[in-house]
């Protein structure tokens, strides 16, 4: 299992207003040579609020990301799609789904030009859906741009709260080859999901992985110190095959870089551990 490692963009730097996750605005450029030195393979890219000024839209900011890119030898594997955390997809209608339906157009858009192979878009907390008619939605609203992003040789990861019967039946549903799953290691811990039920039901969909630990029902901790049981987890995408990017999204711990080194080779040792196939 030889699958390139990256980190959530902003985790090789300080947290912005006590916050988790957010995009690093002062030092977005510096973050590719830090990932390099910490001999991590990407970045996942983060993309919120205020949209219009990500460098990600922006024709000078894509051009000094393919530059990073290029020199520093980091590649960004996905964009991340917090926008719709605070803009949902669901609970909406009309012209103002219209409207963010068209900035994740435009996501899609510029993500192909730069080659960037995924876009995640996260359907959990603020964004989470709750009832049939939200599946609706969701399934209506996914099936709308997927053309859209099998033409831009882009593929969407969806992230949800659903429980993994519930979430095969919603790929089902869209059944296009531009829609797969993000799997988030810690979210699925935290909901109390059996990790070998899930990748039994939705392995064959995931096309980007979070690795995270958190408690049940709570928040986010240090790998190995909450509900995920990363032995099994890991042991399960490599019998399944999973070939795709690991995405560090873990849990702040003061020293960013010497942290991120720790959870690479965290990961790198479970990797190669014999027990990763128990």
């Amino acid at each position: 299992m030889n699958n390139p490692i990256g980190i959530m963009q902003g985790r090789l730097s300080a947290p912005r207003g006590g916050r988790l996750q957010s995009f690093p605005w002062d030092t977005w450029e510096d973050e590719f040579a830090k990932a390099r030195d910490c001999d991590l393979d990407g970045i996942e890219w983060i993309f919120e609020e205020p949209a219009g000024e990500n460098p990600l839209l922006q024709p000078e900011g894509r051009r000094r990301m393919e530059t990073l890119i290029r020199t520093t030898g980091v590649r960004v594997p996905c964009v991340c799609a917090d926008y719709v955390m605070e803009y949902p997809l669901v609970r909406v209608a009309g012209s103002e789904l219209d409207r963010r339906v068209a900035v994740l157009r435009q996501v899609i858009a510029c993500s192909s030009e730069l080659t960037i192979p995924i876009v995640d878009i996260p359907f959990v907390d603020a964004s989470a859906i709750n009832d049939a008619a939200e599946v609706d939605q969701v399934a209506a609203v996914i099936a709308s741009v997927a053309d859209d992003a099998a033409q831009a040789g882009v593929t969407l990861g969806l992230e949800t709260n659903l429980a993994p019967r519930p979430f095969d039946a919603l790929l089902r549903r869209i059944a296009h080859p531009a829609v797969g799953i993000t799997y988030d290691i810690g979210n699925s811990a935290s909901l109390g999901f059996d990790p070998r039920e899930e990748l039994d039901c939705i392995g064959r969909w995931i096309v980007n992985v979070h690795v995270k630990d958190r408690v049940r029902n709570g928040g986010t901790v240090s790998l190995g110190q909450g509900a995920a049981d990363l032995p099994v987890t890991l042991g399960g995408l490599r019998r399944g095959g999973y070939a795709g990017p690991l995405i560090l999204q873990v849990a702040r711990d003061g020293d960013e870089m010497a942290h991120a080194r720790r959870n690479a080779d965290y990961v790198r040792r479970m990797l190669d551990a014999e027990h990763v196939d128990a």
